[in-house]
């Protein structure tokens, strides 16, 4: 489906309670919380989507992770900017800025990924997909705020294997992606995943204005395993990235104004990282490190952005087990810096140091607390504590998940409207103070047979968040907001499985509300829907293939500094897809919006007149690109 409007969850949440144990085959140990536990023991939430739901928006979208991570509840994909297609994760209803993107533990894409990074991930080689929501700070520190997507990487089997996916759209797109394995004897093994991704421009609406933007990129990751028989192990990763994206007016088209806004984005990003587990007497060291570095040559008309960011990262920490309480204790390091050659007055260098601890206690057979705790010592913010306790009880075929977190974040000059804009109109950042929030949430599930529910309460206060706010016809400013910045919602999951279908259905409600930076009182967070709902039907047989049908409705949104309205309307989308199975080789078709939902049939897309903060497009509250259809082939070789 579309990665505009918010999404619910076809992703299994993966619970298992009591006798029911037998019956839901493979555990499923998660990796974010560090503590190496089955997910149904966690006392944090952690939503796993697993390799088969992974294969299943694999087939829809070959070429990233947004379609992925946006079925889950709570979790939205925004679109930041029309023009070139970026986009960034909102966890219940809190600024995609606050989402924390991992790659096995690793912040590989940066303390603070850009917009468009979500759309060069592909998920070719994921063995799953961890969701923690609410404050991570206490795990991962200041970029951690609202929550944490850790994308964990497939595993080598002990044969060869690989795939190889071909796709296009109706819409002119093309995607090859390929994934190999092997073990290379002993205790080592590889893998391989390599791709290129195309998009020729459309202009849908006939504006002259670029609907969805022209791209062409190239992806290829290495991996390196080793096991030691003593549970020792070292994973090493290298990753590569080039992509040209064009977007804004048509060549020979011209903005409202009469001339020509071309805008661009050329990105190369290069990024390594090493992953430890040693056994050490009593206990296990982790060592943990990873760099990254990427340009980004940026285009908005006349002006143009030369900016560089760079993330590096160290950690170890040492963790072990007494009787019914475990334990972790460790020390990290990271700086992000931020280069620009054209505006040098934004240049900031982020140095963190940091320590933090864990403790997960049984209190009983089915009761245990959790708590951790994390000091930084933050280069322009000063030192912060962020705790989170988490209790978990588990009566029979029930649970309940109860938790509590503090976190900060680090202002820098790119919220999501300068992430669309540029620097260009932005006057030079003051005295900001850290942002910090406090988040809770209450979480009853149940799931026995065929049956699996859950609902979900949730609340976050976000203290000091940065706005942006217009001091001039033509220039805007960051400022710490005067008040909170309240959330409160729910989420409501069922699933039923009958034999070789399964039915999900979602809902969730958010309510967002926070101080408005350009008028007096408080205004609802824009684009940021109260009601959105989800109903998945899937017939899938091993060997054999599947067919879905998915129905997702999207409810109103406050819109900001829209002159054609002040909320949007609501829509429904419906999709289907279907793979048929012959051996080794699939072939599979997808239908995206069956409706042909479209922003531009209903308004137009371009402001009259150049906002203040340099963007042209009205913010996107509906999908931008209509009915669409992919289809391909997937060729499977090797392993067992």
């Amino acid at each position: 489906m579309s990665s505009v409007p918010a999404r619910a969850q076809t992703a299994a949440q993966a619970e298992d309670h009591g006798q029911d144990e037998a019956e839901e085959g493979e555990d499923i140990v998660v990796q974010a919380t560090r503590t190496g536990r089955r997910v149904q023991d966690e006392p944090i939430r952690v939503e796993v989507i697993n390799r088969e739901e992974i294969e299943e928006k694999l087939l829809m979208t070959p070429g990233n992770i947004a379609m992925l991570v946006a079925e889950t509840p709570g979790v939205r994909t925004q679109v930041t900017s029309p023009s070139l297609g970026a986009a960034n994760i909102r966890m219940q209803g809190m600024k995609g800025r606050y989402t924390q993107l991992l790659s096995d533990g690793l912040p590989l894409y940066g303390g603070q990924a850009p917009a468009i990074g979500l759309l060069q991930i592909p998920p070719t080689d994921l063995g799953q997909v961890e969701v923690i929501k609410g404050s991570a700070s206490a795990l991962y520190g200041p970029s951690a705020l609202g929550g944490v997507i850790n994308l964990v990487s497939r595993r080598p089997g002990d044969a060869l294997e690989g795939d190889l996916v071909l796709n296009a759209t109706s819409r002119d797109g093309q995607d090859v992606t390929a994934y190999a394995s092997t073990p290379l004897g002993g205790d080592w093994s590889t893998s391989v995943t390599g791709g290129f991704n195309r998009q020729s421009r459309q202009d849908l609406d006939g504006d002259s204005w670029v609907d969805m933007p022209t791209y062409e990129r190239w992806t290829v990751r290495p991996r390196l395993f080793w096991t030691g028989a003593d549970g020792a192990s070292v994973y090493l990763t290298a990753g590569a990235m080039t992509e040209q994206r064009q977007g804004g007016t048509l060549p020979g088209g011209a903005a409202p104004d009469g001339q020509p806004f071309p805008q661009t984005l050329d990105s190369t990003r290069f990024d390594g990282g090493l992953v430890a587990e040693i056994p050490v007497a009593p206990g296990t060291l982790h060592l943990r490190a990873s760099g990254m570095t990427q340009r980004d040559d940026r285009r908005f008309g006349a002006t143009i952005e030369q900016n560089r960011r760079r993330t590096f990262f160290g950690e170890a920490s040492f963790s072990g087990r007494s009787g019914t309480t475990s334990w972790l204790a460790g020390a990290a390091f990271q700086a992000d810096l931020f280069r620009s050659r054209t505006f040098p007055d934004f240049n900031y260098s982020y140095t963190v140091p940091a320590l933090f601890a864990q403790v997960e206690y049984d209190v009983a057979r089915d009761v245990t607390l959790a708590g951790s705790a994390r000091w930084d010592a933050h280069s322009e913010y000063g030192s912060r504590v962020s705790p989170r306790l988490s209790l978990l009880y588990r009566p029979g075929p029930w649970t309940v998940r109860a938790s509590l977190g503090r976190g900060f974040y680090a202002p820098t000059p790119f919220v999501e409207e300068i992430e669309e804009a540029g620097l260009s109109r932005l006057a030079p950042i003051g005295n900001l103070r850290a942002e910090t929030a406090d988040t809770a949430s209450l979480d009853l599930g149940y799931a026995r047979g065929s049956i699996e529910a859950s609902v979900t309460f949730f609340a976050s206060n976000i203290d000091n968040a940065v706005q942006l706010t217009t001091i001039a016809p033509d220039r805007v400013a960051l400022v710490n907001a005067d008040g909170l910045t309240r959330t409160r919602g729910a989420e409501l999951f069922l699933r039923y499985r009958w034999r070789a279908f399964t039915v999900t259905g979602s809902y969730v409600y958010v309510d967002a509300s926070e101080p408005d930076p350009d008028r007096m009182g408080r205004r609802t967070v824009p684009i940021t829907p109260r009601h959105s709902a989800g109903l998945v039907a899937m017939w899938e047989k091993h060997g054999r293939g599947r067919f879905g049908l998915e129905a997702y409705y999207t409810g109103r949104q406050q819109l900001d500094d829209n002159p054609y309205r002040t909320r949007s309307r609501p829509y429904f989308e419906l999709g289907a897809m279907g793979e048929l199975v012959l051996g080794r080789v699939s072939l599979f078709l997808n239908a995206e919006n069956l409706l042909d939902i479209r922003q531009t049939k209903y308004d137009p897309l371009l402001l009259p007149q150049r906002a203040p903060d340099g963007r042209w497009t009205v913010d996107a509250w509906a999908p931008t690109d209509g009915f669409t259809v992919n289809g391909g082939i997937r060729l499977r070789f090797g392993g067992e």
